[in-house]
């Protein structure tokens, strides 16, 4: 079996050429935390051998669960924010075929839809409108049950579910994944009678895509967990602590990340593919990187770009911007699908000199040409490879990012696992909103505003 790969050359070479080897036991330490328990957030590891720790009785409840959905909707709904949704939505937006969602759902397949992820009035009226004629279900992610965004739209959803379903037929399609024992979320499961599954205490948010909080989405989306849990467990093995650092791609990721960071001042991390399938999976890394390092006014920032999309809108700044960045490519080997350029007699666009070679290789020839132009404008490339995007090497890139992240973290020294800054936001939301027992804060807000408006 092929694995992800990783290619840091084209980075290093822009450090002096011992740093990698001075880091070493830097990278180490920092992995052995981890293992210890010793570091920040220790009560927060449940992910670090999660994948070895899956039994396959747990993943045949879970595909149960999902069959029972799938067999009985036409729509199911996965309400959650964050790492309740991020993680489920990036690996099904990679493993699915891209045009799926106009033709509908099918018999075998339902439409999977995501929402509790914003406070849109008019995305939810536009999904309520949508689901008027559907068979829907309902899976609620949420550890408390008072997430403001996705208790929300539950609360809108979980009442129409009813309505067009009747209560006794809505319950059977209601499945909650939240705390076990304590929370809105799990008194509702109970009193309801939902199916129920358990987001572990010690796994985040963003770590908990090989939890139900993943696992059952994916299954419902028709895709094998038992592969992509798999995978993931054969990447737990490959950077284990006992794997040296010459072959370990977790510890390698980790330092030389953080070498450009702290040694040459690089701030911005470009999340780079060329795979429109791979557009969440950017977006999941984004949250997981930055809501673990950005702390104590640290961290890199975690950006990402379309290619070749982006190279007609953000092209001319990566090349000749400020040589603030670096970037991180993931590059797909073998796509899915074989399509051939066409001969054409007229040749008005002048590009009959690629009649009968595959589309993948102009894609691959625009990935080289775009690194070397890059590379030579002063941007370190890092290049994850993929032999092809199936379960089993999701899997792998999902347990390597996050040991990565869990790595750099502890490095960069704050904790990589808890998120304090998410909740200035909340506050001053509910004090604006005169939620009850925010009467001290939504007073102070006033007269800040006041204030504002007379200078």
């Amino acid at each position: 079996m092929k694995s992800i790969s990783l290619d840091i050359s084209k980075a290093h070479s822009f450090l002096p050429q011992d740093t990698l080897q001075a880091r070493m036991p830097e990278v180490k330490h920092a992995h052995q935390s981890l293992e210890n328990a010793t570091c920040q957030g220790n009560d927060y590891l449940g992910w670090l051998h999660l994948p070895t720790s899956i039994s396959n009785t747990f993943l045949d409840e879970i595909q149960a669960t999902a069959d029972l959905l799938r067999s009985e909707c036409q729509v199911i709904v996965i309400a959650g924010i964050g790492g309740s949704y991020l993680g489920a939505k990036a690996i099904i937006a990679a493993l699915e075929n891209n045009f799926e969602w106009l033709v509908g759902h099918t018999r075998e397949k339902p439409v999977i839809l995501f929402a509790g992820n914003n406070i849109s009035e008019d995305y939810l009226a536009e999904l309520t409108d949508y689901l008027k004629d559907k068979r829907f279900g309902i899976i609620n992610i949420s550890k408390s049950g008072t997430t403001t965004e996705t208790a929300l739209t539950f609360r809108l959803l979980k009442r129409q579910c009813e309505e067009q379903r009747g209560k006794e037929e809505a319950r059977r399609v209601i499945v909650a994944i939240t705390d076990a024992v304590k929370g809105a979320a799990r008194t509702c499961a109970c009193k309801e009678g939902y199916k129920s599954f358990v987001i572990p205490d010690n796994v985040g948010g963003r770590f908990s895509v090989l939890t139900p909080v993943g696992l059952l989405p994916i299954a419902c989306a028709g895709f094998d967990i038992k592969e992509l849990v798999n995978g993931a467990q054969n990447m737990e093995h490959q950077t284990s602590i006992e794997v040296p650092f010459e072959k370990n791609l977790a510890q390698q990721y980790a330092a030389i990340r953080l070498a450009l960071y702290q040694q040459l001042g690089k701030k911005i991390e470009v999340m780079v593919n060329y795979q429109p399938k791979l557009h969440f999976m950017a977006e999941w890394w984004k949250q997981l990187y930055g809501e673990s390092e950005g702390k104590e006014n640290k961290g890199l920032f975690p950006a990402a770009v379309d290619f070749t999309t982006d190279l007609h809108s953000m092209g001319q700044w990566i090349q000749e911007g400020e040589r603030t960045i670096f970037e991180t490519v993931i590059s797909v080997e073998q796509p899915s699908h074989t399509l051939l350029f066409p001969q054409d007699e007229e040749n008005l666009d002048g590009l009959n000199f690629l009649a009968g070679r595959r589309i993948d290789e102009v894609n691959k020839m625009a990935e080289l040409g775009t690194r070397l132009a890059h590379i030579d404008g002063g941007v370190p490339n890092i290049r994850i490879s993929i032999p092809a995007l199936n379960e089993f090497y999701i899997g792998q890139l999902v347990y390597f990012f996050e040991l990565a992240c869990g790595i750099s973290g502890c490095m960069l020294g704050v904790n990589p696992f808890n998120q304090p800054g998410v909740e200035a936001y909340k506050n001053n939301m509910f004090a604006l909103l005169q939620k009850p027992g925010y009467e001290q804060e939504s007073a102070a807000i006033k007269e800040r505003l006041e204030k504002e408006k007379r200078e």
